[in-house]
Formats: structure tokens, sequence, C-alpha cells
């Protein structure tokens, strides 16, 4: 006789014992939808303490390749031009400064040490020089590196408080834009013969001494000693002049 494969644990058969009855054991295996529903109470207790603490729900990072080339960037990042050290504002400033040097000067904007317009300045200088068929990159950083090097020597010597060499690059780098502007006459004219070269030279020369041997003295309070400036950085700005000439 087949028996059903369904037991009555209450029930007593005869010749058996009352206290054998089916005995269901303990596995390893869990139920994957208790996990799931586990997990996921426990990020909704997560969200929900996040935002009692914090009033507003926990932002979702999107930390993929792709968002480097997005404009959303990582919450609390600072802008591109802020972590290179480029402010345009300073650079506008500044410029303006060195095309007017006889406004009076604001000592403000040379608190950082901002090198964006300088070397965008060099860059520039070579490139018309390059176009006039003259490759001086290497002559143009050589100078610019040992004359920056000894005006700031020169600087620390004279005044009491001192400058760095940083802040003596970017005042001797934005007052190159004169010579600059001498550098696209060149692509123009030739500014090898004579006459012409020396007329073209001496302007921005004159000018760019004068405008940065303000912006020393006025920095370093040493208006008493106006030529003594003048007379080093003059022979930089000489130097970038017989550059762009010959």
């Amino acid at each position: 006789m087949a028996h059903s494969v369904l037991f009555d644990q209450d029930q007593v058969y005869p010749g058996s014992n009352p206290t054998d009855g089916l005995e269901f054991y303990q596995t390893q295996f869990s139920d994957p939808s208790a996990t799931a529903t586990a997990a996921t109470g426990m990020q909704g207790s997560a969200d929900e303490f996040y935002a009692s603490s914090y009033g507003t729900a926990m932002p979702i990072v999107e930390r993929s390749w792709l968002a480097a080339f997005g404009t959303g960037g990582l919450p609390n990042e600072a802008p591109l031009m802020e972590e290179l050290g480029i402010n345009f504002q300073h650079i506008k400033s500044k410029t303006l400064a060195v095309l007017n040097p006889f406004k009076p000067l604001d000592t403000r904007i040379y608190d950082d040490t901002d090198m964006a317009g300088p070397l965008l300045f060099i860059l520039v200088l070579g490139t018309f020089l390059l176009l006039s068929g003259k490759s001086q990159f290497g002559y143009i950083y050589g100078v610019a590196l040992f004359g920056t090097v000894g005006i700031w020597t020169i600087l620390n010597l004279m005044s009491q408080g001192g400058i760095a060499v940083m802040h003596t690059a970017s005042i001797l780098g934005y007052c190159l834009l004169p010579i600059v502007v001498l550098g696209s006459i060149g692509l123009a004219t030739d500014l090898k013969t004579g006459q012409i070269a020396a007329i073209a030279s001496i302007l921005p020369i004159a000018w760019s001494t004068y405008s940065s041997a303000t912006m020393f003295v006025t920095v370093l309070s040493m208006s008493e000693q106006r030529l003594l400036v003048a007379y080093p950085v003059g022979l930089f700005y000489t130097s970038f002049a017989l550059l762009t000439v010959f």
C-alpha cells in the first residue's frame, strides 16, 4: 500500500515512537529576495539618516570617465581656471597698467605670482619672430631666465623688504608688452634698416623700462632709487629689443 508523502506530525502510527517525526534541518542557503529586501532597508535607513541630519537627500556622484568631458564636475570642485592659477581679471588689470604707466598703480593686483600673462606675451613674441624668419625661442627664454634672476638679486640687495622671484618675473613679463608690439611691427617692415631700427626700438624700450621701474618702486617703496632700478631693467628690455630687431 502506498503511503502519502504528506505526513501529519500529530498523528501517531502503531509501532512507532511518538517522539519520532519529521525533523527539519537548517540549511546554509538563504532566500535571495530576503537578502535584497534587507539591503534595500539598510539603504533606505542610510538615506533617511542623511536626510534627517543634513536636510537633503544623499547626493549621487557620477565618477565615470565621461564626467571629465562634462561641465558638471564634482561637488565643491573649484573652477578649472582657478585650479590652474589663471585669473583673466588680473591679466586685464596688469595689462592696462602697462599700457597706461602714468595712471596711479594699485599694488593689490601684484599680490599674486601670476605667470599666465608673461608666458603668453613671450609665446606671442616668439611667434612673431618666427613668422619674420627668426627662430629665437631659445634666446628669449634664456634672456628672460637669467635677466629675471639678476634683477631679482639686485632688487633684494637694494630694498629692505625684498621681493619674491616670481613677483619679479611677473612684473618683468607684463612690461614686455611694448616689445611684443615691436615684434608685430617687424612682420610688416624690415627693422634691420638703421634709422627704422633706432626709431622703432627706443620707444618700446623706454615704455617697458618706465612701466616696470614704476611698478618695482611702488611695490618696494623705493621712490628715491628709481634711476638705480631703471638702469638694469632698461638693459633687460634692450636685450629683447635687439633680439626682435636683429
